[in-house]
């Protein structure tokens, strides 16, 4: 059965999943990538990258299996790109050059609307403009069956929670602070959501922790 998930997901100490002042040069906001240093050093990344190498503990191991199973993401527009407001033209094509790491259908929610995209090793973008159950509708069609992931970023995150659409969340927590930025759980209360924590596991540069709603 499909489930609606949050994997892999980098937050900070402080509760922030991306840095203040998203740009071209900064795609996590300010100091944002500090999150994910506990991804780049592992051999998932590495291989992703077309590169050899890469640490193979916990951390790694974490990163492999939020890959696994899955036939669909959900991003939020500022996850695809700095653009804002209406599209200016269709030159932008993602932070990942012309072969993203997706490998299967990806539903960007956007006010503006834009023709799906297909990129290279089976990636195609879909623009949804009517909402985030409509987006999740059309991932859960597409999936076939396997999970679909909510990549974020944190207001799409907050906007499934919300509506008690997310089953599970795992969050890579980083022994770092941000001080500003995107706040994962602003305004939540994950445990009137009925969000509990199910497990942590301790990996070489993140706390792995593992929320179900119950």
């Amino acid at each position: 059965m499909s489930r609606v998930r949050v994997l892999s997901y980098a937050i900070t100490l402080d509760g922030y999943s991306a840095g203040p002042d998203q740009s071209l040069e900064n795609p996590l906001g300010v100091n944002g990538f500090d999150m994910m240093e506990w991804f780049i050093h592992t051999r998932a990344w590495r291989s992703m990258q077309g590169q050899e190498g890469g640490e193979t503990g916990v951390d790694n191991t974490m990163a492999e299996q939020s890959f696994a199973n899955l036939g669909a993401w959900i991003l939020g527009r500022n996850m695809f790109g700095p653009v804002r407001g209406p599209w200016p033209n269709l030159d932008w094509k993602g932070w990942w050059g012309e072969e993203p790491p997706y490998h299967c259908p990806v539903f960007v929610l956007t006010h503006h609307a834009r023709p799906p995209l297909e990129m290279k090793g089976g990636t195609v973008f879909h623009f949804v403009t009517d909402g985030i159950h409509s987006a999740l509708e059309q991932a859960k069609q597409a999936a076939g069956g396997r999970d679909v992931r909510i990549g974020g970023g944190a207001a799409t995150v907050r906007q499934y929670l919300k509506a008690k659409l997310i089953d599970d969340l795992h969050l890579a927590v980083r022994p770092v602070l941000l001080g500003s930025g995107e706040s994962l759980f602003a305004g939540l209360d994950a445990r009137a959501l009925g969000y509990m924590v199910d497990r942590s596991v301790a990996g070489e540069r993140a706390t792995h922790m593992f929320l179900r709603r119950s």
